[in-house]
């Protein structure tokens, strides 16, 4: 037996700087998890996900993760999402500062 839908954002790796990035509602790419989309009908997330995978000048990468609303936007399940929105970890600046 399948598991239910859970709720999703889709996330990518914007093609020039390599960011983590959430598409949001108005098909814009935000470096912010908050600002996404939160997608709760299998179908139209599948095809969002159709929509970012053919933005293929813009990000790359694109798929969906589970996630939660919160009274700020969408918020990760996961550790791995949860540490993609801090942005690169290989170096000490921009949002690694921030945390």
């Amino acid at each position: 037996m399948s598991r239910p839908f859970a709720p999703k954002v889709l996330t990518a790796n914007d093609l020039l700087d390599g960011n983590a990035v959430w598409l949001t509602a108005d098909d814009a790419w935000s470096r912010n998890m908050a600002d996404a989309e939160l997608l709760e009908d299998e179908a139209v997330a599948q095809d969002r996900l159709l929509f970012a995978i053919a933005q293929s000048d813009v990000v790359v990468g694109a798929y969906l993760v589970d996630a939660e609303a919160s009274e700020k936007g969408p918020v990760p399940v996961h550790f791995r999402e949860a540490f993609r929105t801090r942005g690169p970890s290989n170096y000490p600046h921009g949002k690694q500062v921030e945390v």
